[in-house]
């Protein structure tokens, strides 16, 4: 607040070098506080003393103007001091190289050079807007009144898992192919929906196939549609998924099973971004981003020649891999009381919550299935529990999931990594990331704590 009672004007930084730039950008942003910075040591000082929620920064700063180099350090600089900077970088070099670049080391988004003050000032806003409302959402956490919710409506309090989330909001307005790899049941179809909600084609269709799930010779009419007549039972003209994503994005699940000859057709609009409907000789032009999603392994499909690799390049300009269940610490208990308060009413309304002892099964167990696996043993749970707790035994999962892992735990040195991956992960997870705290709570120092995560390869935060 002012002096007179009015809202103080956000802060905005600008990073830049070019005077007669500087000068236009500053009144261009007449509605925030702009604050000027030609290099990095000045754009620190600033971050510093007035702690702006929102930078632009040129990548070409001096002593090194015509390069990146200086401006990638300025950005790990800010992301060091204050993580929750939301930094655009705006560059001439480098193109799509240097914007995946930024958003790998942190960047919240990227434009290029030349600048549209207009196109730049929405990005602005709109970042300002995300500030804002993580603040709220910070503000709510502290009264208790935080659900969990990530990208997409995901339940998770786990680290690994928000990481994933950060990393799908921040490419999502980049016009790039992604790739989201993990086993079934962790999420991809919600994180991917979350992604398409997140971008610039909320407003389009969100169009969903799984390639496993269809017959191969149906395949290709599901993805490109078909003319009338153009084979038996071709009734009418029909649009194939591609087209009706069109201005929206395609979620391409199990992308692993489609067939190689489709791969061909798949591969020919993915660098044309036209279709042909089977029976057709018209090329549709379509604009339609790509998601999709495997469990399975694409190196060892490509080494056996049963999936392109210029395909595979299309598809992964941006590969995020999704944790599994086991590897998302806390998330399983979590996900548990969210599915008992999401059946129980209308399932069993007499069942209130969990046992101690089923609470602690739940954590315990590796769930191969995943969240899909936990939401169906649950659901189970709540319709076998005869009181108004789910017992360890409505869950029936004693015994059985830690057969797999029998082999591991045959000397002590990995029994003991084991239980120390688990108790680093909890206290990970109870101090949001803090080493200090993390490091108090496991009763050890803290460079020991440091010591132990690089020698399992464990993330920090």
């Amino acid at each position: 607040m002012t002096k007179d009672g009015a809202e103080a004007p956000q802060k905005l930084l600008v990073v830049e070098d070019d005077a007669g730039l500087q000068t236009q950008l500053k009144w261009a942003y007449d509605g925030y506080e702009v604050l000027i910075a030609g290099d990095h040591d000045a754009a620190i000082d600033l971050l510093r003393a007035e702690e702006p929620a929102v930078v632009t920064l040129d990548l070409g700063l001096p002593p090194d103007p015509d390069g990146t180099r200086e401006g990638f350090r300025t950005l790990k600089a800010i992301l060091e001091m204050k993580p929750d900077t939301k930094v655009i970088v705006v560059s001439g070099h480098g193109e799509r190289a240097s914007a995946l670049n930024a958003i790998a080391n942190g960047a919240w988004d990227f434009y290029q050079k030349p600048i549209d003050i207009e196109e730049l000032g929405l990005i602005v806003r709109r970042a300002f807007h995300v500030r804002e409302l993580e603040v709220e959402n910070a503000r709510l956490a502290e009264q208790g009144a935080s659900d969990n919710r990530v990208l997409g409506g995901m339940i998770t309090g786990a680290p690994e898992m928000q990481k994933v989330a950060r990393t799908i909001e921040r490419v999502a307005n980049l016009d790039v192919s992604v790739m989201l790899l993990g086993a079934s049941g962790t999420g991809k179809e919600l994180l991917a929906r979350g992604l398409h909600e997140a971008s610039g084609r909320r407003d389009g269709a969100f169009v969903a196939i799984n390639c496993a799930a269809i017959p191969e010779n149906l395949l290709e009419s599901e993805l490109f549609g078909h003319e009338k007549g153009a084979f038996t039972g071709a009734v009418k003209t029909t649009e194939g998924k591609i087209e009706l994503a069109h201005g929206g994005t395609l979620f391409l699940d199990e992308v692993g099973d489609i067939p190689l000859p489709l791969q061909v057709k798949l591969l020919r609009f993915l660098q044309e971004r036209t279709i042909e409907r089977i029976g057709g000789r018209k090329p549709i032009a379509v604009d339609t981003r790509i998601v999709c999603a495997t469990h399975r392994d694409l190196d060892a499909m490509i080494a056996a020649q049963s999936f392109r690799d210029d395909l595979y390049y299309r598809l992964a300009e941006m590969v995020v891999k999704i944790p599994s269940l086991a590897e998302r610490p806390g998330d399983a208990v979590l996900l548990a009381r969210h599915f008992l308060h999401q059946y129980a009413p209308e399932m069993n309304p007499g069942v209130r919550g969990f046992a101690p002892d089923a609470l602690q099964a739940i954590d315990e167990a590796r769930w191969p299935g995943n969240v899909r696996e936990l939401e169906n043993r649950i659901k189970r749970a709540v319709i076998m529990a005869d009181g108004k707790l789910v017992m360890k035994d409505d869950l029936d999962i004693a015994g059985g999931d830690d057969a797999g892992s029998e082999e591991s735990w045959l000397n002590l040195r990995s029994a003991r990594e084991a239980a120390d991956r688990v108790a680093i992960r909890r206290a990970m997870m109870q101090s949001e990331g803090n080493i200090s705290a993390a490091a108090k709570l496991l009763g050890i120092s803290r460079p020991t704590l440091y010591d132990l995560l690089k020698q399992y390869r464990m993330q920090a935060a």
